[in-house]
C-alpha cells in the first residue's frame, strides 16, 4: 500500500467518535448561527413556540462553538505531535509545518480566489467595502493570517471573508508553538508557556481595544488552544478508572452545559464581565475530550470492548453518524459554508417565502452547506492534502532511506 493512503487508513482508526460528534455540533452551532442572523428562526411559529431560551442555545451558540473549536484543535495537534515525536520539544519543524500546510493551504487558497472573483463579479453580500479594505488587502490579510487585526482595525468584511477570523488565531498559533517548544526545551517550560495563554486569555477579552478584538484577537482566543494542548499533554501521562472517567467527562459536560445552556442563570455570578466564561466553556471542553480519548484508548486495548463490525468505532456512537460525518469535515464545513448560507438566504427573499417556511430553509441550508463540505473535502482538499504530504516528505524520507543505508 502507498504510504500516504496507510497514513490515511492509520488516521482514520484513531479517530475518536466522541470528539467527530462534539465537532459535529460546533460546526451545526456555526452553520445555524450564520443563517439566524438572516432569517430570525426565533419570528417562526416553531420557534415562538420553543421560546426565547431554547432559541438562544440553539441558534445564537456560533461563537462559543469556534471556542470549543479551539480546544478541540490544540488536543489534536498536540497530541498528534506527541504520538509522532514522543516529546514536544522534539518536534521535527519540517516535518510538522508540511503537514499544517497540505491541510490548511489548499483548502484557504481554492476559497480565496473564489471569494475575490465574486467580489470582481460584484456579486451581492461578497463585495468587500472599500471603505473597510480593498480587494488586495483582504487578500494579503487573508494568506498571511491577520484577516482578524484587519477586521478589528477596519470593520468586518463580507461573511465570506469573515469566517478566516479563527483560521488566522489558529495558524498563528501553530506556526510559533513548535517554535517555542525547540526553544525552550524543558517540558516544565512549555507547559509553563500555555498556562501563560490560559491567564491572560480572559485578560485579552476583557481589555481589548473593541469589541471585535475582544472576540477575535489573538490572545483572546489562543487560550481555547493552549487548553486543548494541555488536556493533550495530560492524555499522556495519566491513567484513570471507568468511574474517574465518567465523572471527568460528566464535569466537562456539566461546565459546558453551565455556560451554553444555562449562560441567563450565571450572568449575576460575574463570569462574562471577567472573560471567564469562554474560559470555563473551554475548561469544559478539555475535561470532555481528555475523557473521550482516554476511554477511546482504553477500548482500543480492552478485548472486551464491544464495536461495530469492521470499523472499530463503539455500538453507543452508532446513532451519531450525521453528527460525526459533519465533524469529520468541518473544516471544509466552517471555509465555505458562507457560499451556502448567503445564496439560500436571498433566493428565500426572493421567493417571498413566509415565514412559517424558515424551518425547512433551515433545514436546506444545513444540509446543503454539509453537503459542500463533504466534497470539497472528498474530492478536493482531502486527496491534495495527501498529494502534497507525500511529495513535500519525499525527499526527507529518500535522505533518510539514504543514510539507513549507509
Amino acid at each position: 500500500m502507498h504510504s500516504s493512503l496507510r497514513e490515511s487508513v492509520t488516521h482514520a482508526e484513531r479517530r475518536v467518535p466522541g470528539i467527530d460528534v462534539l465537532r459535529g455540533l460546533c460546526i451545526l452551532a456555526v452553520v445555524v448561527h450564520h443563517i439566524n442572523l438572516r432569517l430570525r428562526f426565533d419570528k417562526t411559529d416553531l420557534g415562538k413556540l420553543m421560546g426565547p431560551a431554547a432559541n438562544k442555545v440553539l441558534f445564537w451558540s456560533g461563537y462559543y462553538g469556534v471556542r470549543v473549536f479551539f480546544v478541540i484543535s490544540g488536543f489534536l495537534i498536540a497530541g498528534w505531535s506527541l504520538k509522532r515525536w514522543g516529546r514536544l520539544n522534539s518536534i521535527d519543524l519540517r516535518q510538522f509545518y508540511v503537514m499544517r500546510f497540505a491541510r490548511i493551504v489548499p483548502c484557504l487558497v481554492a476559497l480565496l480566489m473564489l471569494l475575490s472573483v465574486l467580489d470582481r463579479a460584484g456579486v451581492p453580500q461578497f463585495i468587500i467595502n472599500p471603505q473597510r479594505a480593498s480587494l488586495s488587502r483582504a487578500l494579503l490579510a487573508g494568506a498571511t493570517f491577520h484577516v482578524n487585526w484587519l477586521e478589528a482595525h477596519h470593520g468586518y468584511l463580507p461573511a465570506g471573508w469573515d469566517v478566516l477570523w479563527s483560521l488566522s488565531v489558529e495558524e498563528v498559533f501553530y506556526i510559533l508553538f513548535p517554535l517555542f517548544c525547540l526553544l525552550l526545551r524543558k517540558h516544565k517550560a512549555i507547559v509553563l508557556l500555555l498556562c501563560c495563554f490560559v491567564i491572560i486569555g480572559p485578560y485579552a477579552r476583557v481589555h481589548a481595544v473593541n469589541d471585535i478584538w475582544a472576540d477575535y484577537g489573538y490572545l483572546s482566543g489562543m487560550d481555547g488552544i493552549a487548553f486543548g494542548c494541555l488536556a493533550a499533554i495530560l492524555a499522556t501521562k495519566i491513567r484513570i478508572s471507568t468511574r474517574d472517567n465518567l465523572l471527568l467527562r460528566a464535569g466537562g459536560v456539566s461546565l459546558c452545559l453551565l455556560i451554553e445552556v444555562f449562560r441567563g442563570k450565571v450572568v449575576p455570578i460575574g463570569f462574562y464581565n471577567a472573560g471567564l466564561d469562554v474560559t470555563v466553556l473551554q475548561i469544559g471542553t478539555a475535561m470532555l475530550i481528555l475523557g473521550l480519548q482516554l476511554k477511546s484508548d482504553w477500548d482500543a486495548t480492552s478485548s472486551n470492548s464491544v464495536t461495530i463490525a469492521g470499523t472499530g468505532k463503539r455500538t453507543f456512537w452508532r446513532g451519531s453518524a450525521v453528527l460525526r460525518w459533519y465533524g469529520r469535515n468541518s473544516y471544509e464545513v466552517y471555509l465555505t459554508h458562507m457560499l451556502v448560507v448567503w445564496p439560500m438566504v436571498i433566493l428565500y427573499w426572493h421567493l417571498h417565502q413566509g415565514v412559517r417556511m424558515a424551518p425547512l430553509w433551515f433545514i436546506a441550508a444545513t444540509a446543503l452547506a454539509g453537503g459542500l463540505g463533504y466534497a470539497v473535502a472528498r474530492f478536493y482538499s482531502e486527496p491534495l492534502n495527501q498529494k502534497l504530504r507525500w511529495k513535500l516528505r519525499r525527499p526527507a524520507l529518500k535522505a533518510a532511506a539514504t543514510v539507513a543505508s549507509d
